[in-house]
């Protein structure tokens, strides 16, 4: 049986100066990824994967995400080459809209973010695999611009995106996919529509990275109601409603969004828990990972809710019970 990639992420909010230590926990517990978020205004997702990748010896290092319109785009192929040459094979570069209202906030969002994004990837993978760039396009602009060192080994540049149009841009220009949390097999679907959609003819590989809130506990019902606040807070949001929309949830939903928010958490099935996070005993999350991964999920990065060390601590036991059959 084949055993899916299992990553854990590094929260932003995890001081800079435990980021080295936290990497190393990861490998050593035995996951096969680890991934910095690079969010406003935390420790920056190129300084904080450097040092992910300094502070281990062969576990992959996931940048999740950078906004694309945030750098230029010869500046990020730049320093993604420099880290893919330090490092080979042990970086994985994932290029996003970013949230909207930083981008607003720090005076970079564009008017169309399908197009600046689409320019990015594309310029960013060519620059990457070594070739002259010269593009005049909306949102990037290169004159004869060619790498001095570029990397033997080119990392998949993956786009980080929600909706069904970004999925497209996604299937057209990158290497992969970074879904944000909460995933589930219906959204799965439903991604893999877009982005083949955005493929046309070219089918080739476009694997799927799949974050997921996560909660391992003895105890499933404790493990429950660890998440259920979070996701309470979250169900609401616009950002989700790409997640949400596959399963049907919206006159439920607009019930949950009426109450006051202090019963918003408590309003939350179980159903609803299990089937938009990684949750319950390990046997539970073992279980719920392959059907991710049976979906279509060629990588689970765990999104741990509660104490970080604790819950690695659990993922690698949980890591343990999975075979290590592997494609």
């Amino acid at each position: 049986m084949i055993r899916p990639k299992i990553g854990f992420q590094i929260p932003c909010r995890l001081p800079a100066p435990e980021i080295a230590a936290f990497a190393r926990s990861v490998e050593r517990a035995g996951l096969d990824e680890v991934w910095v978020v690079e969010d406003c205004f935390f420790a920056g997702g190129i300084a904080a994967s450097a040092t992910a990748l300094a502070a281990t010896e062969h576990i992959t290092v996931g940048i999740g995400i950078l906004p694309a319109v945030a750098r230029n785009a010869a500046f990020t192929a730049m320093e993604v080459a420099a880290l893919a040459e330090m490092y080979p094979g042990r970086l994985t570069c994932g290029l996003g809209h970013g949230m909207r209202d930083w981008m607003r906030q720090i005076g970079v969002a564009p008017a169309s973010p399908l197009t600046a994004l689409g320019e990015h990837l594309d310029a960013v993978r060519r620059l990457l695999a070594g070739e002259e760039v010269t593009v005049q396009g909306r949102y990037v602009r290169l004159d004869r611009v060619t790498l001095e060192f570029p990397p033997r080994q080119p990392p998949p540049v993956i786009a980080g995106v929600r909706g069904p149009k970004s999925l497209e841009v996604a299937g057209r220009y990158a290497d992969g996919t970074l879904l944000a949390e909460p995933v589930t097999p219906a959204y799965l679907a439903a991604a893999r529509a877009s982005i083949e959609r955005g493929q046309g003819g070219d089918r080739r590989p476009h694997p799927i990275t799949a974050y997921a809130l996560c909660h391992l506990d003895e105890d499933a019902a404790t493990a429950r109601d660890a998440v259920r606040p979070v996701l309470a807070a979250a169900i609401t949001d616009p950002a989700w409603s790409a997640h949400l929309d596959p399963l049907d949830l919206a006159g439920q939903l607009a019930q949950i969004a009426a109450l006051p928010e202090a019963e918003r958490a408590a309003a939350v099935p179980d159903s609803w828990v299990d089937e938009l996070a990684v949750v319950g005993t390990p046997a539970d999350c073992v279980r719920r990972i392959r059907e991710l991964h049976g979906a279509g999920a060629d990588s689970v990065v765990l999104s741990a809710v509660g104490d970080l060390r604790e819950q690695l601590d659990r993922a690698a036991a949980m890591v343990r019970m999975l075979t290590v059959t592997r494609s």
